[in-house]
């Protein structure tokens, strides 16, 4: 290679290093000059349609990147006269392009906001939003775009929308806020993350951390078309929520216009559905529902109405599929639908819409003021097996219906103790401070297994049996309706036996006078043909009308009272023949007393033919 040419490439080497070590040199009195940061509020103004105000000149830093740096910034908008910010932040962080500030430009290629907090105003009452501006290139973009689509709804032509380049905007340390006339409110605290928009006409990212309601949130959201969105059209979503008490996804399409709709699959997980509803302050059956709970599903709908197909609902760990009914109107928001569960605790719809838990004499569980007010609900229900505490059903059909004051739970179907069961519970709140309805129709189930299920001890018959229980009353919580309640019960039973009781040992002990304890008749087992009980349930007592055990030479009856409170008894009774007909002369008399668990026995009456010959 001839000489010169060589000579001529070193000099060209050198020049070129001179002019960038010039141009490095330039940089920061070209960058910090007047222009620039004008330019830098001028931009900043541009892309939001705010009004930009510093509280100092921006600082310019040429390494590690080259950047400006804005203290005290103001976000407001152009119509307050006032300046009231709607964002500002105590450091903003630019990245500039160095090419863009060699020629007084400032071009922004990404940016940091240190501890910013955004102030937000109630729009419709439940969505929070900042006021938003009425021009700059993203609202310009925007109102582009719902030109495009105006003139064609299907397949809008977005080509004539300005192609800007966005960035990357960070955040760190940041607050929400809402404005109201006695001062800001913070809702959200510790907000960080990125949102990640390459361009306007391309997806963006939103990846956000907080402290929400005590809890930390993490957010993470795709918008397919952000522009279409925005302007009233349809744009691929995904967006999920992760916290301590829920976790939460969506996936599929949205539209934000005036007939907002959404379509796609949801999916919602909690550890405990009281926490959930606790945390989102929703105050619904917040403190009675209880268990973990998820919901999944294809959502379709839209801001006033939500419904979920193909829904796989687990309550507690029961499993249930269908069809549920979100509605968001005007009035009490309602949830309607029909759910199939393989198992189920009907419990935790009991307990949690009316006063029937028995809690405890230090704190009895009382309903809920919130739960009824808050929610309309019509849910119809089928299980193949479920259980109420320790009872257990199959084929059941139920359905639950809440709406104002008053909560109507019914299950018209069921199969338990090895025959057929109705039961309706009727609860209004606003009546006489609560009043309570229950209902219960037992045909053909086995007595044993009633009375095994309800720990019932002493003298109970077996066999099949029919059972009634109409109750009402005021109360607002278990013990209190039972003080108060109203009402009739009445059993049939068939052929059966009574275990632990003989009744030969119980004449002789009567005949031999004196007071003593049931449990001290020796046991046995009587046959019984059928028995039949009647009461009248009133001013915290049962009225036994007629309690009559019939076997096959002797006739058991008993009248009296049993009273609720104390649990104690005071009855009458007789020992008779059995007679085909006409008055027959009771073998003996008797009082009961004592309590429900240790009853005890006072002979009354005693016929001289029955009574033991006196002692030589």
């Amino acid at each position: 290679m001839p000489q010169s040419l060589v000579r001529k490439g070193i000099w060209a080497l050198g020049a070129a290093a001179v002019v960038v070590a010039l141009l490095v040199a330039a940089l920061p009195m070209v960058a910090s000059t007047q222009i620039v940061q004008n330019r830098i509020a001028f931009e900043m103004s541009a892309w939001t349609g705010y009004r930009v105000e510093f509280a100092a000149a921006p600082e310019i830093e040429i390494w590690p990147s080259f950047r400006a740096i804005v203290r005290n910034v103001t976000f407001s908008d152009w119509r307050d006269e006032e300046h009231s910010p709607v964002i500002e932040a105590e450091r903003i962080e630019i990245e500039l392009s160095a090419l863009a500030a060699l020629s007084g430009d400032a071009s922004f290629q990404g940016a940091k906001f240190l501890r910013p907090i955004i102030h937000v105003t109630p729009a419709g009452g439940l969505i929070y939003s900042p006021d938003l501006p009425a021009s700059g290139r993203i609202t310009n973009s925007i109102d582009a775009t719902r030109a495009a689509l105006a003139a064609n709804p299907t397949a809008p032509d977005v080509n004539s929308v300005p192609e800007y380049d966005f960035g990357t905007v960070e955040f760190s340390d940041g607050q929400v806020v809402v404005t109201r006339a006695s001062g800001d409110q913070p809702v959200m605290t510790g907000l960080a993350g990125a949102l990640r928009w390459p361009t306007l006409t391309r997806e963006a990212a939103l990846n956000a951390t907080a402290i929400w309601r005590g809890e930390s949130v993490a957010i993470e959201a795709t918008l397919g078309q952000p522009l279409l969105l925005f302007a009233g059209g349809a744009s691929p979503l995904s967006i999920s929520l992760k916290a301590a008490p829920v976790t939460a996804t969506y996936r599929g399409t949205a539209n934000l216009s005036g007939n907002t709709f959404f379509e796609g699959t949801i999916s919602v997980e909690s550890p405990s559905l009281r926490r959930m509803l606790e945390w989102s302050a929703s105050e619904v059956v917040a403190s009675s529902a209880t268990g973990s709970f998820s919901l999944s599903g294809h959502a379709v709908g839209d801001a006033r109405r939500v419904k979920v197909e193909d829904a796989e609902l687990a309550l507690d760990g029961n499993p249930g599929n269908g069809l549920l009914d979100f509605a968001f109107g005007e009035g009490t928001p309602s949830v309607t639908g029909t759910l199939a569960f393989e198992n189920l605790n009907l419990a935790s719809f009991l307990f949690a819409f009316t006063p029937l838990s028995p809690g405890t004499a230090k704190q009895p569980v009382t309903i809920n003021p919130a739960t009824i007010d808050r929610l309309d609900l019509d849910l119809r229900l089928s299980a193949t097996r479920a259980s109420v505490g320790s009872i257990a059903l199959s084929g059941v059909a139920a359905t639950l219906q809440a709406k104002g004051n008053v909560t109507d739970f019914d299950i018209s179907d069921a199969t338990a103790f090895g025959g057929s069961v109705q039961t309706g519970v009727r609860y209004d709140r606003a009546r006489d401070g609560g009043f309570l309805e229950v209902s219960l129709m037992a045909t053909g189930v086995e007595a044993g297994t009633v009375t095994a299920a309800a720990s019932a001890t002493g003298v109970v018959p077996t066999g099949r049996a029919t059972f009634s229980v109409m109750l009402k009353g005021a109360g607002r919580d278990w013990d209190s309706f039972m003080e108060a309640a109203e009402g009739t019960i009445s059993a049939n039973f068939g052929p059966g036996t009574v275990a632990g009781f003989d009744l030969a040992a119980f004449l002789k002990r009567i005949t031999e006078g004196g007071f003593f304890a049931l449990r001290e008749v020796p046991g046995g087992t009587l046959n019984v043909e059928r028995a039949e009980l009647k009461a009248i349930v009133g001013n915290g007592l049962a009225r036994i009308e007629k309690a009559d055990i019939t076997t096959p030479d002797r006739i058991v009856s008993l009248i009296g009272i049993v009273p609720h409170i104390g649990r104690g008894l005071a009855l009458s009774g007789a020992v008779l023949p059995k007679a085909a007909e006409g008055e027959v002369q009771p073998l003996a008399r008797f009082f009961v007393g004592g309590s429900w668990s240790a009853p005890f026995v006072s002979p009354a009456f005693i016929p001289a033919a029955a009574r033991p010959a006196p002692a030589d």
